[in-house]
Order: structure tokens, then sequence, then C-alpha cells
């Protein structure tokens, strides 16, 4: 990989950050691969969360929203997700705590009803069982997974 300066750095960086939310880790990581030295690192960095190209925080909402909407994870595997990304505590507990049950439920519901279609189960216990496990595999919490095991045994 070329290695670039300042200057290309802060303005690929910039445009890449118009185009979608990016936190700071990986803003670095890039410039780590770039061989920007450390000081180059910090001055660029600087410059785009002050021009608010790049907020952690706003990036973590955004990043936590998509994941509980759109891929159906749960609280565990965000947080996961986040910690991966170097985001700090305080911005990704404040985040997810954000986010609150109802919306874990509305992700889990449907996961869960089409996973009860396709699993092959010898009695009801096998196949919550199985359900439990997949749940707690996406993320989510035990008690919001036995308020849709418990409900969808009512509904049968």
């Amino acid at each position: 990989m070329k290695q670039k300066t300042e200057q290309e750095a802060y303005l690929t960086l910039a445009a890449l950050c118009a185009q979608s939310e990016h936190c700071q880790w990986e803003m670095l990581e890039k410039m780590r691969r770039w061989q920007l030295d450390d000081a180059a690192q910090a001055r660029v960095m600087q410059r785009l969360t002050k021009e608010r190209f790049v907020d952690d925080e706003r990036y973590a909402r955004a990043f936590v929203n998509d994941k509980v909407r759109y891929n159906r994870w749960g609280r565990r595997k965000v947080e996961q997700a986040l910690w991966q990304k170097h985001i700090a505590d305080d911005i990704s507990q404040r985040v997810l705590d954000e986010v609150n049950d109802e919306e874990y439920l509305n992700a889990l519901r449907p996961l869960l009803q089409q996973k009860r279609r396709t699993t092959k189960a010898a009695n009801n216990y096998e196949l919550n069982q199985k359900l439990l496990r997949f749940a707690l595999s996406r993320g989510f919490t035990y008690d919001l997974i036995r308020q849709c095991i418990e409900v969808n045994d009512g509904d049968e």
C-alpha cells in the first residue's frame, strides 16, 4: 500500500466519513496501514473530530440502531462489537441503555418464530432449548428470551 501524506490521509478519511459513520479506531487503523507517523495521525484525528467528521458517540448510536433493527442482534453481541471497535465503555453503555427492551423483543420475536419453523426437535422442551441457545448466540439476554419463548408456548 502506498504511503500517504498527512493532507492526503485527511482528505481520504474526511471523504470516507462524509459517506458513512466511522469510529476513531477505524480511522487510526487506516492511517497505520498507510504508515503515517504517530504525530501526523494525532493531528489528522484531532482535525477530524474537531470538524465532527468522526464522533464515537454518534457512530455508536448508528451502529447500535443498525445492529438491533436490521441484523437483529441482542445487547450482548452489540456490546461485544462496540468493544472490538474500541468505543469507550461510558459511551457504549449510555447508547445501549437508550435502547429499550421492546426494541430487542421486536427483533427477537420474528427471529424465534422463523427459527421455530425450521428447527427439528423431539419435543417442546428440546425445541425451547435449541431456541434458547440460538437466541443467546445472537446476543439476547436470558430474561428477554424467556419472555418470547413462554409467549410462544402459550400460542400453541
